[in-house]
C-alpha cells in the first residue's frame, strides 16, 4: 500500500485531471475526496470519465477529513486554500494547486490580489535550478500557474545565459477554457467561445505577471526583485482564450542583449533541459502545437532568433491541466514523498 493522498476541490477542472492521474499512480492511494458544493455526489456523476473510481463520492472539504492523509493536494480558491492549510495537521505535506503561497512579495500580492498575504511557500517547478532539492526537503509546496509555466519554461533557459534581456519582455499566451475553472459563466458558454479568440486582462493585470517575473528574477544571478538591485525581469503580457477545452500557447519573446544566433538560443535551452523527462526542445523547424501535449505533462519549446527586430523568440506548449496543473502537482508529490519524480506521469500527448 502506498502513501495516502487526498484532493480539496476535487470536483474542478484540475481536480478531476489529479484524480485521473492518481488512478493509475502505481506508488498513491487515494484517500478522502473534498468537493464542496458537490458533497455527497458520486465521482462519475461529475467525472464520468473515471470510471474506476465508480462508488466513490465527494465528502466535505474539512481538514478532519483530511487528517489521516500523507499528502494534501489543494485544487482551491486562494483564500480557501488558505484557511485549509492552516487547520491541517503540521506534519500533513500539502501542494497547493493555487496562487495563495507563490509570490514571495506581500506588496505583489496585495496589488494583484489584496487582502492579507498568506506567506510562500516552495515554488514547484522542478526544472528551474535548484528547485528539486527544496522541493524534495520541503513539507508545502506552491504549484505554479499554468501561463506561469508555459512562459517561464521558455525564458528562463535563455535569462540565466545572458543572452535575453530581462527588462524587455513581451509574453502573449491563448488557453484553453478549462483554465477558467468550471464555473458557468457568460464568457465560457459554447456559442460565446467557438469559432472566436478573445484577449482578456490586457495591461498587466493579470495575476500570473508577478508570478512569472519572480520565477525569472530567480534564475539571473546577483539580483533582487525586492530590493531592486541589478537588472529587474519585467513582462508585458496578454492572455487569449481560444476555442478549445484544454492547452496553452505561449510566444515570448525578449530583446537580445548581443547577436545571438538561433544556433546559439537552441544550444542554451538544450543545456539547460539536458536530460529533463517532461521539457523538451523541437528539432528545428517543427513548431509546438497544443494538441501535442494534450493528456501529458510535457512542455514543447521552439526558439529563434529574430534578427530584424533583435529579439530571441521562444514558442511553448503545455496542457494546462497537466504541466500547467494537476501532472506539475502530482511531479511534486513524488519528490516531496521520495518517489520517482516521473511516477504515474507522461511525456506522451493524447492524439488525433
Amino acid at each position: 500500500m502506498g502513501a495516502r493522498v487526498a484532493v480539496a476541490g476535487a470536483s474542478g477542472y484540475a481536480g478531476g485531471e489529479l484524480l485521473r492521474l492518481l488512478a493509475a499512480h502505481p506508488d498513491l492511494e487515494i484517500g478522502a475526496l473534498g468537493a464542496g458544493s458537490n458533497a455527497g455526489a458520486p465521482v462519475t456523476a461529475v467525472h464520468p470519465n473515471l470510471i474506476t473510481l465508480a462508488g466513490r463520492t465527494f465528502g466535505p472539504t474539512t481538514a478532519d477529513a483530511f487528517a489521516g492523509s500523507d499528502l494534501v493536494f489543494m485544487a482551491l480558491p486562494h483564500e480557501e486554500a488558505a484557511t485549509l492549510a492552516r487547520q491541517l495537521p503540521e506534519h500533513t505535506r500539502i501542494v497547493d494547486l493555487g496562487a495563495g503561497f507563490r509570490l514571495s512579495s506581500p506588496q505583489a500580492w496585495a496589488r494583484f490580489y489584496g487582502g492579507d498575504h498568506p506567506g510562500t511557500w516552495a515554488y514547484g517547478l522542478p526544472e528551474l535550478p535548484g528547485a528539486r532539492a527544496t522541493i524534495s526537503a520541503s513539507g508545502q509546496v506552491a504549484s505554479p500557474g499554468c501561463y506561469a509555466t508555459a512562459s517561464i519554461v521558455a525564458l528562463a533557459p535563455l535569462l540565466a545565459a545572458g543572452l535575453a534581456a530581462p527588462e524587455d519582455i513581451v509574453i502573449v499566451a491563448a488557453s484553453g477554457t478549462s483554465g477558467a475553472g468550471r464555473s458557468a459563466t457568460t464568457n465560457l458558454l459554447g456559442s460565446e467561445v467557438m469559432g472566436s479568440v478573445s484577449a482578456y486582462k490586457v495591461g498587466g493585470v493579470h495575476r500570473h505577471t508577478p508570478e512569472i517575473e519572480q520565477a525569472l528574477q530567480s534564475v539571473l544571478p546577483g539580483t533582487g526583485i525586492e530590493t531592486g538591485t541589478g537588472p529587474q525581469a519585467t513582462i508585458s503580457f496578454t492572455p487569449t482564450l481560444a476555442p478549445m477545452p484544454r492547452g496553452i500557447l505561449a510566444t515570448c519573446t525578449a530583446r537580445l542583449v548581443k547577436d545571438s544566433s538561433t544556433t546559439e538560443l537552441r544550444e542554451a535551452v538544450a543545456r539547460f533541459y539536458q536530460g529533463e523527462p517532461f521539457i523538451h526542445l523541437l528539432a528545428q523547424e517543427q513548431w509546438p502545437a497544443t494538441a501535442a501535449t494534450a493528456g501529458s505533462n510535457a512542455a514543447h519549446l521552439q526558439v529563434v532568433a529574430d534578427p530584424h527586430a533583435g529579439r530571441a523568440v521562444v514558442v511553448s506548449a503545455i496542457d494546462n491541466l497537466g504541466k500547467g496543473a494537476a501532472g506539475q502537482a502530482v511531479q511534486n508529490a513524488n519528490l516531496m514523498l521520495g518517489l520517482p519524480e516521473t511516477a504515474g506521469l507522461t511525456a506522451l500527448g493524447v492524439a488525433p
